[in-house]
């Protein structure tokens, strides 16, 4: 492996590099974006339980804003309840746009990874083709090892960008939709939590 990778040329390094930082972002995002983590399938029915016994005290509404996004989505809202419904609406969406931006992190640089190394294997492509070019100039057609030479770095780093490109373009579109569908469940949510809090759905069909 090793030779391997020594033998496609310096170029390997930021596409290791690369690998690298790819797993490491798919393994957090795959931690942070779990289902019950973001939106807990329970949240909700504990709300609607302790809207409708009175018992919503402030040492639970801090506890329900730090157990998950789903939570600070609700918090901010029935914070600012009393305000109305059109104040308390746009409260639940500045809390969901903070927390879409937390839901996205490192998905930014997951797709640039995918974006460059293929270009960064390309460009080895272009720096083997450049070498090969150079002896034959120099030594002729004659020494076939310095032309295979040449070739096989320029080989190994276009295949090494793609294995790279590939698994990691795939998890960031999943990541996009993953985060995606948790929007849409968030968003549902937060609209039950409107129409009860204003007297415009009951808290069992809220459920």
């Amino acid at each position: 492996m090793f030779e391997l990778i020594s033998s496609g040329g310096w170029l390997m390094i930021p596409i290791i590099g690369c690998s690298i930082l790819s797993l490491a972002i798919c393994m957090e995002r795959l931690w942070e974006l779990r289902a019950k983590k973001v939106a807990p399938p329970d949240l909700m029915q504990n709300v609607w339980g302790w809207l409708k016994s009175g018992a919503m005290t402030a040492e639970r509404m801090k506890e329900l804003r730090a157990s998950s996004p789903l939570g600070r989505v609700v918090v901010a809202g029935l914070n600012n309840a009393r305000h109305g419904r059109e104040i308390m609406k746009e409260s639940i969406q500045e809390a969901a746009s903070e927390v879409i931006h937390d839901m996205e992190r490192f998905l930014t640089t997951l797709g640039t990874i995918a974006a460059i190394t293929p270009l960064l294997g390309l460009l080895g492509t272009v720096i083997g083709m450049i070498k090969v070019f150079t002896e034959i100039m120099i030594q002729g057609t004659g020494n076939a090892s310095v032309l295979a030479g040449g070739i096989s770095e320029a080989l190994i780093t276009t295949a090494s960008g793609l294995a790279v490109a590939i698994p990691t373009l795939i998890f960031h579109r999943y990541f996009q939709r993953k985060v995606d569908s948790l929007v849409v469940e968030m968003e549902q949510q937060a609209v039950k939590l409107v129409e009860v809090v204003h007297g415009e759905r009951t808290v069992e069909s809220g459920k």
